[in-house]
């Protein structure tokens, strides 16, 4: 009998316990209506009987050859490779890896553990799992945020923390016209397109001076469409928003006061107005988790940056002259593991 070799590059258990005595039929069924807590750590989970590193001598002894995984080696594989793997998905995990080891086995027997060839795969298999639990590890600590850094990065934001109910009004930059495809573009056609933009620019600076002096949105934002032939609804009521939630060039409109209405914004296909509803600022209570996963991604972030500024990787030119020329794909060794992107704050709706 032999207890199992490691799967992939999971750390190798510790020497199991004695095997324990093989249960009849009734006294496993029992065992097993009783429920896994009731299994102690030296008790077999996975058994693989005809398997084994040393096959006996004597043939008639065959029966006793057998690899037996038990709970504690199988719960330390899990704690390894799958931590957060939920109870009822163990049951195929155990199958995959027993399996595993049915075919480990077999390229024992057929030597492919020897060589150079599998040398080098596990030094680079080596590299990636080192790779990762560095991640891993940098993760875990950049995560140790304190609430008195969090209380802090809160005072000292405060304005990221704002929100403001907002209406707004959006203008085309020209009329829909007329399909022009497969026509040439001539002189008159490029005049019509610039009187088309200047009417819409016009038409922006007449509704933002109506919206200023109190004039319903909605009306006005009909009257866009209206006059643009523009195919859509955009919404004029965009509930409450974020500072964080607008465009770099748009947020500008935090600064005016509520009731205010913003000059004509302009962007890539038409133009905004804005108008200013009650602002506040959110309690810390409601922002405390966005906060800590800031601090986290930018704390990771430096630590990220301070190891890859440690050591830079030179390549010779004159071996790689070809590969600059050639396909840009290539094999991943070790590949590491980037800190999250900070997610893009949803725009306005």
């Amino acid at each position: 009998m032999t207890t199992h070799r490691g799967w992939g590059q999971a750390a190798k258990p510790a020497a199991p316990p004695a095997p324990p005595k093989a249960a009849t039929a009734t006294s496993a069924a029992g065992t097993n209506r009783a429920g896994p807590a009731t299994l102690g750590p030296g008790t077999a989970v996975i058994t693989i009987p005809g398997m084994c590193d040393r096959p006996p001598a004597d043939k008639s002894k065959a029966a006793d050859c057998k690899t037996v995984v038990t709970r504690a080696e199988f719960e330390q594989l899990v704690a390894a490779v799958a931590p957060t793997l939920a109870p009822p998905a163990r049951k195929q995990l155990a199958t995959q890896y027993g399996m595993a080891l049915v075919m480990v086995h077999k390229a024992h027997e057929m030597g492919l553990d020897q060589g150079p060839r599998f040398q080098e795969l596990m030094r680079v298999a080596r590299i990636g799992v080192l790779t990762k639990e560095l991640s891993q590890s940098l993760q875990e600590q950049a995560q140790k945020i304190s609430d008195k850094e969090v209380e802090t990065y809160y005072h000292n934001n405060t304005s990221a923390f704002q929100e403001v109910d907002l209406q707004r009004i959006f203008v085309p930059r020209s009329k829909e016209l007329a399909d022009t495809k497969d026509k040439p573009v001539d002189d008159a056609a490029k005049k019509a397109q610039q009187e088309s933009e200047d009417a819409m620019k016009k038409l922006a600076e007449m509704l933002r001076g109506r919206a200023a002096a109190g004039e319903d949105f909605e009306k006005l934002q009909a009257e866009s469409i209206a006059a643009s032939g523009f195919k859509g609804k955009p919404p004029t009521k965009l509930g409450k928003v974020r500072r964080s939630s607008l465009p770099a060039d748009q947020a500008e409109i935090f600064n005016l006061k509520a009731g205010e209405t913003s000059q004509v914004i302009t962007i890539p296909n038409g133009y905004l107005v804005y108008k200013l509803g009650e602002k506040n600022t959110l309690p810390l209570d409601k922002v405390r988790e966005e906060i800590v996963t800031t601090l986290s991604s930018q704390r990771m972030q430096d630590a990220m940056q301070t190891i890859q500024q440690s050591a830079t990787p030179q390549l010779n030119p004159g071996y790689f002259a070809e590969a600059a020329d050639g396909p840009q794909g290539h094999a991943a060794v070790g590949e590491a593991a980037k800190p999250a992107a900070k997610p893009a704050e949803p725009g306005p709706k």
